[in-house]
Parts: structure tokens; C-alpha cells; sequence
């Protein structure tokens, strides 16, 4: 089925009240212009007294602006979302701003929005739902799936192509072109699906200028089918507005998209700016602000910087992931992550027994090996984490994360083919949880020995009803297995692993359950020459500080060179040795 509806209406001066019914608006409340004025008619929206926008022609512009005013005659939804209306009518009321509407599932509840506030007939030209798959296809062309980035980038094309190259004759020299589209999956009755949806615009930033394009996806949480169809049309005004109201500025953007929503009705976990006017704009620190804000729990980068859709990154996949601050990435990082590969993935033993239908050991804390086809390998980090021994890390400011100082991070950890994500977890049980979303195969975390040692503090979790028994009890519900990299007793120079770990008498009976459990696994192989004592990225950058070279045997190559190049951490190049070239030719 195909709905569709197309702007017509331009002759007459008045609305028909009888056949324009509105939510919260009566025919004896509404207010007529004077349309005797000499001059051009122009689209005039009025405000009636119970404040809702009413279409009506006018030959001049009002003298006032109008606005939505909240009282108790208002329809139920202009009074519960008074930012949605306001956006949706500020849309309607600007002449240059004028497009198409197309939506695939969840309704046409964003054109909804524009029609129940009035002056509709100023902005939108076209709203279309192709809901049947064969018209659907005749529109934008045959693909395998309906909610994808590909689909609604496909729909922004073709509707703003057909909006544009149509009007351009008539309206082109005077009006900003756009055209929305999203296409989504809401609640399914009687299944458990997964709900999110892909949004879209296509505009321009003024007359005849090349378009922009901003691509949202977003996960719906809500359980009804009726609650997320309304979460959607709100999004999708804010979108709307927000592109056109703000294109110049990302942050407003950003900040604008939950207005009459929150993070218990909907989650935004990618945005991306495309066109002449983003061409400055990092995607990373896009989403970084994303996870800054609260409108995302993670973001997810490919080795590329690109972001990636958790549910595409990790659907039927294992997950193997560090946790760390990475001030820099070290060779230890590299070798704790291969040391749990090693046990973790199959061996080349491993994947000929089971081809011949024998199980393979693993060599690990799984009872069968997994392929590393199968799997994706994660580096972590988190915002929470802003502050060690009270004070604040070189990657965070007072004001939040020094922006500068994590894409530096991120190059380096994504030059060695990693895929890295940056979380708002404190705690493991929440990226655990966050893990489990989205795959239901192994998960695996390594850790350092001071690592598990602090997540047996009882002192870290007062704030849970439970208290550290709760902690685990919610980790270890997820089946996963912690990988625990052995390292140096600092007193004795003894190697701790797994097996020799102490944690405080209160809870090392606790401790001695979770191990014997399986879910603590003691990392076999590993590099000792690389073993030592305390942190090693702090000692990495107390030596560069120091100008010693002790540090550059601790971190990968291009580490060592993305130091030297961009001064990081204090470094300073030593001297050129001019004045021993002198002392030689003289000698």
C-alpha cells in the first residue's frame, strides 16, 4: 500500500473548518485575516485561542509571530510535547524552507506532526509512505533489507531529486530544498524484535547550493508498537528542525534531538554529517558527543574511524575486549590481548579436529574453541573513567574529555587494526549487559592482575543494594569469562598469576568460588620480557617526560613515531649532534 499526499491547495483565502478537523480545535475559536489587503497572498497560519496553528491566506505578512501557548483547550499532545509543536510550526512558518516527506514503517507520524500544527501547505510538498515491498522497490530501487543506512540513503536520493528537479523552475532561486525519509522497524505483535530505525535529511543550506545530508539510526525502547510510532515522529521533527534551523552549528544539533524525549524511550547511537557544509566535521568527535551527552551508552569505530552499528558489528559474533585508558597503547596491551586470543581462539589443531567432528580443547576457559573469523576483538574506553588518585587523567579536562588528546588515542589504537570502542561503564556488569545485547556467543574480558584485584574491592560498590555480591551476581549472569594476565609481586619479584591471587580475606572465599567457577581464567602465554612492575603506560610517559629512551622499547612502532611527530606527552627531540660533527672535522 502507498500513501501519499501532495500540496494543491493555493487558491483559496480561508480554511474549511468542516473539512480540516484538528486535534483541540473549534470551528467558533478560530480567527480569519483581513484578506483584503492589496498585494500578494502569502499562506498565513493563526493561532486561535487555544493555541493551536489554523491554515488561512493572507495578501501581507502577520505583525506578530505565532506560537503554540500551552492552556487547557490544547489537543493532548501539543500540551505534553510543546517543543515538538513549537519545531514543527517554526518549519511551517519559514517561506525558503520547503521538501518532501517519506516514511516506511511506524506510521507517517513526522508528517503527522506538520499537518496537526497548520501552515503545512507552506513547507511540505509531498508526504509518502511506500509500505508494500513491490512499491517500495518501483520508488527506490530492490534491496535485501528495508531498515538499513543503504535504504534510507536511497529514499533521501530519489525524493530529493524529484522534489528539487520539479520545483526548480518555479521556486528554485527562492527556496532551501529538503527532503526526509525513514524507514523502520517498530514492536512486532507477539515477537521479541529488535526495534530501530534509520532517519534521514537531504537539504540544502540555501537556495541553489549543493545538499547536505545528516543520517540518524536509533534504537526504540519502548514495549508498545503506539509508544514507539510517537518517540519516532518527535525524532524526526527534531531532525528536521535541527538541520534546518542549526546546520551551521553540530553541538545545537545534537542537543536538540531528545527534546520531549529521553534515554528510556530512545537510544541515538549513530549520526553522521555528509556535504559541503561538514567537510570540517570528525565523525569520531560526533560520536564521542553522542556518548558525552547521554544519547548513547558506546559508540563503536571500524580501524577506519568509521562508526559502526553495534547490532551490525556484533550480531552472531564472540567478543574479545580490553579495557583500559591506553596513555599510550604499549606492547603490553598487545601481548595481554594475544595471550587471551591464543587461548581463546582455535588453533589450526583445533579447526582440523573439529572439521572431522572431534571436539578441540581450546586451551582455555572455554570447553570449545572459537574461530577468529567468528569474532571480534575490541579495545574499550570509557568516559566515567576521568579521575586517578584524584586527579584528572591527560585525557579529560574539567569540562569533560579534551577532545585533542582522544583522537590521538584513537589513531593510535586504530593503526593497529583494532576495532575500538568508547563507553559510558564504570562498571564491567554494564558493558557486559551492553555485550549481551546484541550477541549471544562467547564473551571474553583480559585484564591485568591489578585489574581483577580492584573489581574484588567491596569499597567500590557501597552504592549498590547489594554490594559487591550484587556486582558480581549481574557480571557473572552474562557468561562470560575474564582472562587475567599474570605480572610481578613488586616485593618480591614473584610471577602472580590467576591462581596466586589475594584479594582481602572478607570476600577471598568469594573470589576462590568465581575462579573454580571458570569464569577466571589465568593467561598461559605471554612475553616476560615484558612483565614488570606498576603501570606501563605511566612509566612510558614518566620517561618521556624524563627525556630518557626506556620508553620507546615499551610501546609498538608507530606509537613511538605518533609521539615524536605530535609531541606528545612533553616529548622533545634531542639534539641534532651539531657540536659533535664540529668536535670531529676539528679533531
Amino acid at each position: 500500500m502507498i500513501v501519499s499526499r501532495a500540496n494543491t491547495s493555493r487558491a483559496t483565502s480561508r480554511v474549511d473548518v468542516s473539512r480540516t478537523p484538528r486535534v483541540g480545535v473549534s470551528a467558533s475559536s478560530i480567527k480569519y485575516v483581513n484578506s483584503s489587503s492589496r498585494g500578494k497572498l502569502i499562506q498565513q497560519p493563526l493561532v486561535p485561542s487555544n493555541g493551536v496553528g489554523v491554515c488561512a491566506f493572507s495578501r501581507r505578512q502577520p505583525s506578530f509571530k505565532p506560537s503554540i501557548v500551552a492552556s487547557a483547550k490544547d489537543g493532548y499532545k501539543e500540551r505534553r510535547y510543546k517543543k515538538t509543536a513549537q519545531k514543527a510550526l517554526d518549519v511551517n512558518l519559514r517561506p525558503d524552507w520547503y521538501g518532501t516527506l517519506a516514511e516506511i514503517g511506524a506510521g507517517q507520524e513526522v508528517a503527522r506532526w506538520f499537518f496537526r500544527v497548520g501552515a503545512a501547505a507552506g513547507t511540505v510538498a509531498k508526504s509518502v509512505s511506500a509500505y508494500d515491498m513491490t512499491i517500495s522497490d518501483s520508488m527506490y530501487g530492490a534491496c535485501a533489507r528495508y531498515v538499513t543506512r543503504e535504504r534510507v540513503e536511497s529514499m533521501l536520493d530519489y525524493e530529493y531529486l524529484q522534489c528539487s528537479l520539479t520545483l526548480k523552475k518555479a521556486r528554485g532561486d527562492t527556496s532551501q530544498f529538503f527532503a526526509f525519509a525513514d524507514t523502520v522497524v517498530a514492536k512486532a505483535f507477539g515477537r521479541d524484535n529488535e526495534c530501530h530505525g534509520w532517519l534521514g535529511i537531504k537539504f540544502q543550506t540555501a537556495p541553489g547550493k549543493d545538499p547536505c545530508t545528516i543520517i540518524v539510526h536509533c534504537r526504540l525502547l519502548e514495549n508498545t508498537a503506539q509508544a514507539q510510532q510517537e518517540s519516532i515522529g518527535i525524532l524526526g521533527v527534531n531532525l528536521i528542525h535541527g538541520a534546518l534551523a542549526h546546520s551551521s552549528d553540530t553541538n545545537a544539533f545534537l542537543n536538540g534531538l531528545l527534546d520531549d524525549l529521553d534515554r528510556s524511550k530512545i537510544e541515538i547511537d549513530v549520526v553522521e554529517f555528509s556535504g559541503p557544509d561538514y567537510e570540517h566535521v570528525d565523525r569520531r568527535l560526533i560520536m564521542l558527543r553522542l556518548v558525552q551527552n547521554g544519547l548513547t551508552d558506546a559508540a563503536i569505530f571500524n580501524p577506519s574511524g568509521e562508526p559502526m552499528i553495534p547490532q551490525e558489528v556484533l550480531y552472531k559474533k564472540n567478543a574479545l575486549l580490553l579495557r583500559g585508558r591506553f596513555r599510550p597503547l604499549t606492547r603490553l596491551h598487545n601481548d595481554m590481548l594475544m595471550g587471551a586470543a591464543s587461548q581463546f581462539f582455535c588453533s589450526t589443531l583445533d579447526e582440523d579436529l573439529m572439521e572431522n567432528g572431534i571436539e578441540g580443547n581450546g586451551n582455555g576457559g572455554y570447553d570449545s574453541c572459537v574461530f577468529r573469523d567468528d569474532t571480534e576483538v575490541f579495545l574499550e574506553m570509557t568516559t566515567r573513567d576521568m579521575m586517578e588518585s584524584g586527579d584528572l587523567l591527560d585525557w579529560t579536562t574539567e569540562l569533560g574529555v579534551d577532545e585533542a588528546a582522544f583522537l590521538q588515542r584513537m589513531e593510535a589504537m586504530s593503526r593497529m587494526g583494532y576495532i575500538v570502542m568508547l563507553s559510558s561503564f564504570q562498571r564491567y556488569f554494564s558493558l557486559a549487559a551492553y555485550l549481551r545485547r546484541y550477541t549471544t556467543e562467547a564473551i571474553v574480558i583480559a585484564m591485568g592482575v591489578p585489574a581483577i584485584k580492584s573489581l574484588f574491592n567491596d569499597q567500590y560498590y557501597k552504592d549498590l543494594p547489594g554490594g559487591i555480591l550484587e556486582n558480581f551476581g549481574r557480571l557473572l549472569k552474562f557468561d562470560l569469562k575474564l582472562y587475567v594476565y599474570p605480572t610481578l609481586d613488586p616485593a618480591t619479584g614473584k610471577l602472580i598469576t590467576a591462581r596466586d591471587i589475594k584479594v582481602d580475606p572478607s570476600v577471598q572465599t568469594l573470589f576462590d568460588y568465581i575462579y573454580q567457577k571458570g569464569a577466571v581464567v589465568p593467561i598461559a602465554g605471554y612475553d616476560q620480557s615484558l612483565l614488570t612492575f606498576g603501570d606501563v603506560s605511566t612509566r612510558v610517559v614518566e620517561s618521556i617526560r624524563r627525556g630518557t629512551d626506556e620508553w620507546e622499547q615499551l610501546v609498538p612502532r608507530h606509537v613511538a613515531n605518533q609521539i615524536k611527530s605530535q609531541r606528545l606527552w612533553g616529548y622533545r627531540p634531542k639534539e641534532s649532534g651539531v657540536k659533535e660533527k664540529e668536535v670531529a672535522k676539528i679533531a
